[in-house]
């Protein structure tokens, strides 16, 4: 069975409903990704390539069963620039995030934990 990719709104990306995994708010994810060289390179090649080509990867979004709550897993950069750009709707992928394992999954998203 192939891994579930699935699309949203891009305004999901906040600090309530789809959080930035390891920092706190998407600003810390904003002003942290500034102070690096790398970072800045990699967010300009998006900007750049975004726009004409389209999102090329998912977003890896990650499940907390404990916790019922939604975080980008991998896609951060990707995830600041279609904030940016304005896109209305980006694609991903989720992975479950229980108490022993890591699972990718290929059922239907838990939209409900998105208040949708």
């Amino acid at each position: 069975m192939a891994l579930y990719t699935g699309t949203l709104p891009t305004r999901l990306l906040n600090d309530q409903q789809i959080r930035p995994g390891s920092y706190r708010t998407w600003s810390d994810v904003a002003r942290d990704f500034e102070r690096r060289d790398k970072d800045r390179e990699i967010l300009a090649d998006l900007k750049a390539s975004i726009p004409v080509a389209g999102q090329q990867k998912p977003i890896l979004l990650e499940v907390d069963d404990r916790h019922h709550d939604v975080r980008v897993a991998d896609g951060h950069h990707r995830s600041l620039i279609l904030r940016q750009l304005g896109v209305a709707e980006f694609t991903f992928r989720w992975c479950l995030i229980g108490t022993w394992s890591v699972k990718d999954q290929s059922g239907p998203f838990p939209y409900h934990l998105l208040g949708l």
